[in-house]
């Protein structure tokens, strides 16, 4: 290791250190039974430091399957429910909408994305998911796939989504307010940009945080330290980037889970089409424990050769990912 890449190694450790310290205070406070809660940013809203992914309550060909997981996944401890509005053309929101139903619904926070870029589309998506839903109003909405530059200015754009989603969260339908995407941590902070010149603050974040992202187009390095700071709550996904990571042979599910876990994330976003999946996901809570200073570095050590090209992150470098490239008509 040449001394560029033992100060790039240091400062690493140096974030995931504090990341540590966050996720051990947030962890030690809040533990309650199999799963730990954490705090949503400024929100205040507890909820469960794993989430369900939504995609993958839609891949099952059996739909009780997946709405098994939904109920198993509550009943166990999980209250952070993922979804989007595109996933498998509505199916998801469909079954979470049935798994939601005898009481299941209070139980749970409720997040969806939509794909609309104008005031229209969006305002369309968004009575569209709480139908699928079978609810009145959705926790949290967020603005789905923040993956060109132009992004942030089309949201807060003369009749552009923001003004649908302040429409809607005085009428009641919403409550939260935040923005995703997969593809660059420099798209991100313009987002955030934006938005600090039109005064607005988001309530959430949603973005890829893996052991690979550490060393790649890194969120975790460029937009992490920034959204603690502002107190915008951290939404993680891809822990095992959809089994990409899993692919590259350096790591295992569970330690996927416990490095995402070890960051001041409020949730990490997890899919699980099967009960096997899900028992997955609850061990690595069972079993997590703050890392540290010299298990991060083993850890990222292990993987920095793995990521350096992109080659497991394929959301980051390719378009298969990228849902409203290929539908722009999701756009409005």
């Amino acid at each position: 290791m040449d001394r560029r890449d033992a100060l790039k190694a240091l400062a690493a450790v140096a974030l995931t250190g504090a990341a540590r310290e966050a996720a051990a205070e947030q962890a030690s406070s809040a533990k309650t039974g199999d799963m730990i809660y954490r705090v949503l940013g400024r929100t205040g809203e507890k909820v469960s430091a794993i989430g369900l992914g939504g995609h993958h309550i839609g891949r099952p060909k059996d739909a009780a399957e997946g709405i098994r997981v939904i109920r198993s996944a509550v009943d166990r401890g999980i209250n952070f429910m993922d979804n989007c509005w595109d996933y498998h053309d509505g199916e998801s929101e469909r079954r979470m909408g049935d798994a939601l139903r005898d009481g299941y619904r209070k139980r749970v926070f409720l997040m969806t994305k939509f794909d609309g870029r104008t005031k229209a589309a969006t305002a369309s998506q968004i009575d569209e998911s709480l139908r699928r839903l079978q609810t009145d109003m959705i926790d949290l909405m967020q603005y789905h796939e923040n993956i060109r530059m132009e992004d942030g200015d089309r949201f807060f754009a003369a009749n552009g989504p923001l003004e649908a989603l302040l429409d809607a969260k005085k009428a009641g339908k919403i409550r939260y307010i935040g923005f995703t995407g997969h593809k660059d941590p420099a798209v991100h902070a313009r987002m955030l940009d934006v938005a600090a010149a039109h005064g607005f603050h988001f309530d959430s974040c949603q973005m890829p945080l893996n052991v690979l992202d550490a060393h790649f187009r890194s969120f975790e390095r460029d937009v992490l330290p920034r959204l603690v700071r502002e107190g915008v709550g951290v939404l993680g996904m891809k822990p095992m980037g959809d089994g990409f990571v899993l692919k590259s042979g350096v790591v295992t599910p569970v330690e996927c889970l416990h490095y995402a876990l070890n960051l001041p994330t409020s949730v990490v976003i997890t899919g699980c089409e099967s009960i096997e999946r899900l028992d997955q996901a609850f061990e690595a809570v069972r079993t997590f424990q703050p890392m540290n200073q010299t298990a991060i570095a083993a850890m990222l050590r292990k993987t920095k050769s793995a990521a350096m090209t992109g080659q497991f992150e394929p959301f980051k470098t390719s378009a298969m990912f990228d849902g409203t490239a290929r539908n722009p008509q999701w756009m409005g």
